[in-house]
């Protein structure tokens, strides 16, 4: 996570929400030789997102610039949507991208949410995420920068659940159930080569929290690497408490590279 905003609560990136599909096709029409701002103005003259207002892009536009690094470790994102991948895997590997950053959607997912799914529960209302709001304002090291009025609460407790059907892990308006999750193995193996970087030990990675965001614990995962190890996608073994991983490329641009934009 990047040092400034690592805790940091953003309850304009919650409201405003995915903007999956505008993204998307923001991102068919980047032009990876100019900065980021460049993009957004260009994009704004020409609108071929086709948004509803000029105060509908001015959000996207913000809330773009905010969430990604386009000219650095998000560029992929801009490549593999220009590379015309699928939106069921572009979004999984969109959700691993933005909570690099993003504190409360991951603490949310990974947290929360991940909690209540383990616990049973079918299902949520916005009134039932409200109280984990509230504990936000008096966890140490988490920054709120301004004090919220209960309508702010409940506008991100509903965005939150919002995000939850966009990313593939709920359904519903009103109520929201949860469903079964499943990762396409090309989402799957793009996540694996991120959470080696990041863990290269085969046991943490396992145990890795980021895995709960997809409503996935570490017998899901490891079933996950059982079966790709059998597929002869990956190498894992495990002897006792000793465990092997061996992916086939050494990061998840590397394997984007090769096997997604082929």
């Amino acid at each position: 996570m990047a040092a400034g905003r690592a805790q940091v609560v953003s309850s304009f990136l919650v409201v405003k929400g995915a903007q999956l599909e505008a993204t998307y096709r923001a991102f068919t029409h980047w032009d990876l030789g100019r900065s980021k701002k460049e993009n957004l103005d260009h994009l704004k003259e020409r609108d071929p997102v086709g948004v509803s207002s000029a105060k509908w892009w001015i959000d996207l536009a913000k809330t773009i610039n905010r969430r990604f690094d386009t000219e650095g470790r998000d560029r992929i994102l801009v490549e593999l949507a220009q590379a015309g991948q699928p939106m069921d895997i572009w979004r999984s590997i969109v959700l691993w991208h933005m909570t690099r950053d993003e504190f409360l959607v991951r603490d949310f997912f990974s947290g929360w949410l991940a909690d209540q799914h383990a616990a049973g529960t079918w299902r949520l209302r916005v009134a039932d995420v409200e109280p984990y709001l509230n504990t936000l304002h008096g966890r140490p090291g988490v920054v709120i920068k301004e004090a919220w009025a209960p309508s702010t609460t409940t506008r991100v407790a509903s965005g939150l659940l919002s995000m939850a059907v966009d990313f593939g892990l709920m359904t519903g308006s009103m109520t929201r159930e949860f469903v079964s999750v499943y990762l396409p193995d090309a989402a799957l193996l793009y996540l694996l080569h991120a959470a080696n970087e990041a863990e290269p030990n085969p046991h943490r990675l396992v145990h890795a929290v980021d895995w709960r965001m997809f409503l996935m614990g570490p017998g899901d995962v490891q079933r996950e690497l059982f079966r790709l190890h059998q597929q002869g996608r990956l190498r894992y073994e495990v002897a006792g408490s000793v465990a092997e991983l061996r992916l086939p490329y050494p990061t998840a641009a590397d394997y984007a590279h090769a096997e997604l934009m082929a």
